[in-house]
């Protein structure tokens, strides 16, 4: 899973961007709305709220944005209805692709992945053709440089974590979902600091990648994909080297 974790960095790198162009900001009140509509506006009762408001945390929202989106989630607010739209799809490589998005419009939003699909040469797939590949997780990368192996395995078990994985240059902690945000705490509460941390669905199996240009056309798609106003989130199979990622991130 060196590819996805490596990504996973990168994305973060790429939200904190994202974040000052206000890109983030409006994919972050979308969850929120949507989460307090879902199950409620206090966050102590709600899960899926806290993890939003956690990660709006992380990016520096204003907390009256955040206050806003939960009223217009609980109906104190007037707001925009959203839905939740799960998409699935082949990319280059036949990697296998998953969508989340929330809209407004569902036959517009459909539209226009199908069309950023089409020009980055993967295509829409039907529903459950993709799916049963992932699971969903929570997923803590923590740099090798950051701590030692038995100080984190230590303090993640006894978190409640299900397992941990050693990548080439970091660590990988899963949980089930239920624990992600406890797991998260507690390392933070022994002072082990992560690079990435959220709730995601992890694939079952991998398609292992290579070469320059196929990596380039899986990441370019996975890019416009995430991009794109009502996507929340982009799950994918590859299995990319992480220089060869970072080459051709920096390549741009």
């Amino acid at each position: 899973m060196s590819g996805h974790s490596k990504w996973a960095s990168i994305k973060h790198k790429k939200g904190a961007a994202d974040a000052r162009k206000g890109a983030l900001y409006t994919k972050l009140i979308k969850e929120i709305t949507m989460s307090a509509r879902n199950g409620g506006g206090n966050p102590d009762m709600n899960p899926a709220l806290r993890t939003a408001m956690n990660k709006a945390r992380e990016a520096n929202m204003p907390s009256d944005n955040v206050k806003n989106a939960i009223k217009r989630g609980t109906g104190e607010l007037p707001g925009v209805v959203y839905e939740t739209v799960t998409y699935e799809a082949y990319g280059p490589a036949g990697v296998a692709i998953m969508i989340e998005a929330l809209t407004d419009n569902k036959n517009r939003t459909t539209a226009e992945l199908r069309n950023i699909l089409s020009k980055k040469s993967g295509n829409m797939a039907g529903a459950g053709s993709v799916a049963w590949i992932f699971q969903k997780k929570g997923y803590i990368v923590v740099d090798k440089a950051a701590v030692k192996e038995d100080v984190l395995m230590d303090a993640s078990l006894e978190a409640g974590a299900e397992d941990i994985k050693s990548q080439e240059k970091s660590f990988e902690v899963l949980t089930i979902p239920q624990d992600f945000e406890k797991v998260k705490s507690h390392l933070q509460e022994k002072g082990i600091a992560y690079q990435s941390a959220e709730v995601t669905m992890l694939p079952t199996s991998v398609i292992k990648v290579s070469g320059a240009s196929e990596a380039k056309q899986i990441l370019s798609l996975v890019e416009a994909l995430e991009d794109h106003d009502d996507v929340q989130e982009v799950y994918a199979n590859f299995d990319i080297p992480d220089e060869l990622i970072e080459q051709v991130a920096a390549a741009g």
